[in-house]
């Protein structure tokens, strides 16, 4: 059995999906395709910043490691600048103290050697008077001790 087609409702069908579909994509198809095209270009937009924000971070990291290298560089340059100007500092302070030592040592060893003579003396002048009284004691008489010609 055969059911012949009916042109004024096919028709009607194709015309009122054209219209339809004109309709609905003007409303509805036109703006989500807009949409969709937005989303994805600020999705692209966002992924080519990032990538920047990405290459200029390595960028500035590398930049920073640099600096930190030569601030480093600087830093042991001075400190050993330093070191060597405070050990020759040092140097000097123990030459200059070590000289003021021996200046005092042989100012104290010069005093010394003048109170040895000094003592060396007046043991001698001793040991002439006692001598001599001693030899006074024992011969029972006055000698004399010489000091009137030695003076």
């Amino acid at each position: 059995m055969h059911i012949p087609p009916d042109w004024s409702v096919f028709g009607t069908l194709l015309v009122s999906f054209l219209a339809f579909w004109v309709i609905f994509g003007w409303l509805f198809f036109g703006p989500f395709l807009k949409l969709l095209g937005e989303r994805e270009r600020r999705i692209n937009d966002l992924n080519e910043r990032t990538q920047r924000l990405l290459q200029e971070a390595k960028i500035a990291v590398e930049e920073r490691d640099r600096q930190l290298a030569a601030v480093r560089r600087d830093a042991l340059v001075r400190r050993d600048t330093e070191r060597r100007r405070a050990e020759g500092e040092a140097a000097k302070m123990i030459e200059e103290k070590r000289a003021e030592a021996r200046a005092e040592l042989d100012r104290v060893g010069a005093a010394l050697d003048q109170e040895i003579a000094a003592a060396h003396g007046q043991l001698q002048e001793m040991a002439r008077k006692l001598g001599a009284a001693l030899a006074g004691r024992v011969l029972g008489r006055q000698i004399d001790d010489g000091s009137a010609t030695n003076n």
